[in-house]
């Protein structure tokens, strides 16, 4: 493998993750604690885990550019969506219907 492509894709695996953990340690924490969340579906649960989700994903694509600098980018695509439909899925429990679309393009770009 090209050492460059390599440092590139380990410096975007650490900004991933570095993105993920400080973001919900002092952004998202922080953002939660605030009396003036969007009440949705009766309280501000879908709203904090909505926001949790759109910020999380952000790593997940991130990890899934570098996957693609060392595998077939299809597989890599796939995967990092895939990981998209299930965080959804969970994380929303169901409500936030990305997940059937992060679940089609997964299907979709996987090379069968």
């Amino acid at each position: 493998m090209d050492p460059l492509l390599a440092l590139a894709a380990f410096l975007i695996a650490s900004i991933s993750l570095a993105h993920s953990y400080l973001g919900e340690r002092y952004i998202l924490i922080r953002l939660f604690r605030r009396p003036d969340l969007p009440k949705l579906f009766g309280s501000d649960r879908f709203t904090k885990r909505t926001l949790r989700f759109a910020w999380h994903i952000t790593s997940v694509a991130w990890l899934g550019l570098a996957a693609a600098l060392f595998w077939e980018p299809r597989v890599a695509v796939s995967a990092a969506f895939a990981v998209s439909a299930v965080v959804s899925l969970a994380g929303a429990r169901g409500r936030h219907y990305s997940w059937i679309v992060f679940g089609a393009i997964a299907a979709l770009t996987w090379p069968w």
